[in-house]
């Protein structure tokens, strides 16, 4: 089996407050400790690296929690631990997530320095009346003023990451917010539809969310601003500027490897010498995955068994709104294509797949019903 592409992925789990919307891996405090979480990242990385061994990395993220509360010497110094121990490429995606506070924006140009070669600015909206429904800690204001923070700081690939379908939102408050973000002319945004997650405060105490109707209304429209404006749709929720595609992201979906090290972070790592796939995650609770210098940092570990590998890779690999080439999936499960013909050609007549001979990707009606046609490759 030819080699996947190695991404590396690193999780800093702390926020300055718990958004009311978010399940993800993330702990509030505005002073997280810095350099123990560091030294527990470096010696994480030093018992993955078996497993990579002799692997060249494509791409780094850094994800959250908001990355950005870390100082940029401490990003420097992962950094620094990265280099020394894996072969980044010369050419390397290094993305660090970053939201509009004064004091982040402040570090934009040493995060530069540091050697992060993309951000992703957690803009949600410019609306202020909207970010106080989704309890965010910057305004509108602060929220133009780091996009230009972040152009001041020499960084012309750079993410707005916004959403619509917000509490009591209008079809005419989701455009101004996407033709702001447009009008900053960033090389990508990444467009999701609030949704109410378990675990999270809005799911115990839900909000007055827009219809249907509406919802479909802001997507399509936005979608077509985007069309207008140059932006190509390549994902489901994300649109680039011609060759400005997220390279880190990209490569989750087309089933490639990525090795995670933080609290909570998981990897995919493909055996060079089997062909055998295993995900594994780390501890969750930073206390915990901290507290594991010396011991494992590894909660769970599991082989994916071959009759699960079309499930796993078309769950990826549809979300593409061109889809992929149909040697991809022999390349990164290892399995013929006849494994999966049959189910393919039932959704082809379905009207839910487009596939040839070369490429297999979800029509406009598949994408609709992405959940339904992913399930049909479950074993």
């Amino acid at each position: 089996m030819r080699a996947s592409p190695l991404s590396l992925y690193i999780h800093l789990p702390w926020c300055v407050q718990k958004c009311p919307y978010c399940d993800f891996n993330s702990h509030a405090d505005p002073q997280p400790p810095e350099s123990t979480y560091i030294d527990a990242l470096i010696a994480d990385l030093d018992a993955s690296l078996p497993s990579v061994w002799g692997r060249s990395v494509q791409t780094i993220f850094f994800g959250g929690g908001t990355p950005s509360l870390f100082s940029p010497k401490g990003i420097e110094r992962i950094l620094s631990a990265v280099r020394a121990r894996l072969r980044l490429a010369p050419t390397a995606e290094i993305t660090l997530e970053a939201n509009p506070g004064t004091v982040e924006r402040e570090k934009f140009q040493d995060f530069r320095h540091a050697g992060v070669t993309r951000l992703s600015i957690g803009i949600q909206s410019f609306d202020d009346v909207m970010l106080r429904r989704l309890e965010r800690i910057h305004d509108g204001s602060e929220a133009r003023l780091a996009v230009e923070a972040a152009k001041l700081a020499g960084f012309d690939n750079f993410n707005l990451d916004l959403m619509f379908g917000l509490p009591g939102q209008t079809v005419e408050q989701a455009i101004s917010d996407l033709r702001q973000a447009i009008d900053h002319a960033p090389s990508h945004i990444s467009r999701y539809q609030l949704t109410i997650e378990p675990n999270t405060l809005f799911h115990h105490q839900p909000p007055r969310l827009p219809d249907e109707a509406l919802l479909w209304e802001m997507q399509s429209l936005g979608g077509k601003m985007l069309a207008s404006s140059g932006f190509q749709s390549y994902e489901v929720s994300a649109w680039s500027q011609p060759g400005m595609q997220c390279r880190h992201n990209r490569n989750y979906w087309e089933f490639g490897d990525y090795l995670g090290i933080g609290a909570g972070a998981h990897g995919k790592i493909t055996d060079q010498g089997t062909g055998e796939i295993q995900r594994l995650s780390k501890h969750r609770r930073p206390e915990d995955y901290m507290a594991r210098r010396g011991g494992s940092f590894v909660n769970d570990l599991t082989l994916l068994p071959p009759r699960d590998l079309p499930f796993e890779f078309m769950l990826n690999a549809l979300r593409l709104t061109q889809g992929v080439d149909t040697e991809l999936f022999t390349r990164r499960t290892g399995l013929n294509w006849d494994t999966i013909s049959e189910t393919v050609n039932q959704l082809r007549k379905d009207g839910l797949l487009v596939a040839s001979e070369r490429r297999l990707a979800a029509t406009s009606r598949g994408l609709q019903f992405l959940n339904d046609v992913v399930a049909r490759f479950l074993p």
